[in-house]
Formats: structure tokens, sequence, C-alpha cells
């Protein structure tokens, strides 16, 4: 792994100076990004995946849905469709991607988009005769040709930008001073009883001006299937089949994995072949299948609806949230639009 490093070295350095040189073109206003007289919260990171974007999207629409028309835009990752897609009835995670399609089935009550464009997306949503108070940008942080109103800057707790190195040398998309762009810094992922003194630790070492957050992951009691629901503290135990297909999957092994069971891990994002569900069943024998709520929406219908179940997760804060900081700058914005 350090003689790849550094075979590496000199395409990761050739891949900072062009991050670079375009996130100063943007700063510079020589390329130009556009703005939108409504409230634009972008989520994002500056390291490629697994620092929870999902459930903190998730946790912005439950704080905002209720006073406000909330819209998501997405890319929409690995999608087989292009352009803009209101997600509607007929979407499918195939059509609109895993992500917005767990969005969509999880809270019909509002809008989710994808678009690769997000500039194109925003305008498609803003003529709609039903046009939102306040779009929600999810994974967007590099999409500088469009200058969103408040952006959250995603870090984990186990990966932190500052430990880490720009692609493919390491896993950051941009330089690390691409943190000067945030309004909010949240580290996710901490153990639940993390410290006041590790929180300003960890606050010197980002070596950051912006307010800083710390999250946990919380999981749900029960795991949930089509028709029924089951006790997490009942099939712990219990000799079943972890199925994860996402980034990092280990905290969601570490909850729930017995010595009895048997885990299968595929890429973020897989589409799951014919050869794939067999090949689950096969390790099931006839045993429960526990999966992701993200992995879920691709699997459903692929595999027996008796024996696949997911388990939801929601993102908590520690000590303080963001709540007030949130509400006002979507209070102040939608004011002045």
């Amino acid at each position: 792994m350090i003689l790849l490093r550094k075979i590496l070295f000199p395409l990761a350095f050739l891949y900072w100076l062009i991050t670079y040189i375009r996130n100063w073109l943007y700063d510079k206003g020589i390329c130009k990004s556009s703005s939108f007289d409504i409230p634009i919260i972008a989520v994002g990171n500056l390291s490629v995946g697994g620092t929870g974007k999902t459930p903190q999207i998730e946790y912005l629409i439950r704080l905002l849905s209720d006073n406000y028309k909330v819209a998501v835009l997405s890319r929409g990752y690995k999608r087989a469709t292009k352009g803009f897609i209101l997600a509607d009835e007929n979407a499918t995670a195939s059509s609109i991607g895993d992500e917005p399609f767990q969005f969509y089935s999880k809270f019909p009550y509002i809008q989710v988009a994808v678009d690769a464009n997000r500039k194109n997306g925003i305008e498609n949503l803003l003529q709609l005769p039903n046009k939102p108070d306040v779009i929600l940008l999810d994974d967007a942080y590099q999409h500088r040709k469009v200058k969103a109103g408040f952006y959250i800057l995603l870090t984990a707790y186990d990966d932190l930008f500052c430990d880490d190195y720009i692609l493919p040398f390491g896993n950051l998309r941009e330089p690390s001073s691409g943190k000067k762009r945030a309004d909010m810094i949240i580290v996710t992922k901490c153990p639940n009883d993390l410290s006041e003194i590790a929180q300003l630790k960890i606050r010197e070492k980002l070596n950051v001006k912006q307010q800083v957050f710390f999250t946990t992951i919380q999981y749900d009691d029960f795991v949930f299937g089509n028709d029924s629901q089951l006790l997490v503290s009942e099939i712990q135990s219990e000799s079943k089949v972890l199925v994860a297909g996402i980034a990092k999957p280990k905290l969601f092994f570490d909850f729930l994995k017995s010595e009895k069971d048997d885990t299968l891990v595929f890429p973020d994002h897989h589409h799951f072949s014919k050869q794939d569900c067999e090949q689950i069943l096969a390790k099931a024998n006839g045993r429960k299948i526990i999966t992701t709520e993200k992995d879920f929406v691709r699997l459903n219908g692929l595999l027996p609806k008796a024996q696949l179940f997911y388990l939801p997760i929601k993102s908590t804060f520690l000590n303080t949230n963001i709540d007030k900081t949130i509400e006002d700058y979507v209070g102040q914005s939608a004011r002045n639009s």
C-alpha cells in the first residue's frame, strides 16, 4: 500500500492542481455560479462516500417539512436514466437512484427530483405549479455551478478530512482548503459517549472557524419487512445473514452481528444481479436476511418478502443540534425571497 501511494503521488498532485485551479476560478468569479431566490441547503463532503449524507438529509427533511414545502434534489447516482426526473408513483431505485428513491418512499409528502445538472434541476423545480419553499441539495458540495445559500460539510469521526489526502493518493475529492466554503461542519458517526474534551480536540484538529457539531448513528429498535417488523433485541442473537452494499458497513455489522451470522459485502450503490440474489439466498439457506435501508430499496422484490428486512438509522446530535441555525437561515431567506 505504501508503494502504491508513492506511485500514485504524481497523479494526486495533478488532481490537486486541477481542483485547486477550478475552485480558484469560481472563488474569483471567473467561472460563474448561479444563485436563486429561494433557500437552498447543500449537504456534502470533501471525501468519497461514507460520511452519512443520507441520514443528514433525512434529519433536515424532518426539521423543515412541518413548516415548509421541501424538495430534495440529487444527481441520482448510478440510475438508468438521464436528465431531470421528478419522482412519482412510477419511480424506482433504477430510474432515480437508490437514495432519492429512499427519500421518496419514506417521505411521500415532499418533492424528490434528480438531475446531474443541479442548475437545470432547480429551474425545473421552480417551474412546478406547487414549487418548493426550500431545496436540499444532496451531495452537491463540489457542484459549484450553483451557489447554495447554506453549505453543510460532513466528515466522519474515524476518517476526518484533515487526516486524508487528495485522490488517488487518498480519498479527498478536493483539497482540504475547500472546508472554507462551509457554513457549518458536522462530524458524523461519533461514539455515543464522545466527551466534550474529545470534541474540543477534534475542533482544534480540524482547524476551522465555523461551528462544528457532532452526531452519532442511532439505530431503530425494529427491523422492517414489507409486511412485518421484528424487535432488534429478538433477532440479534438469532442466526441470520447480513447484507450491505454501502461505503462503510462496519457500524451496521457491529450493531447486529452475532457469532452465528454470515455477512455479505457488495460495492456502494451496487445493482444486485440474479447471480447476487442466488448467492444471498444460498448463504441464507432459509434464514432471515437483514440489510441496510439503502440496500433494501434495491433488493426489495428480488428476494422473498418473508426473509428480507432492513434496519433504519437516524442521525442524532450530541449535546447541541443545528435546528435553530437552519431554521433561522431558512426563515430569513424565505422572507427575503
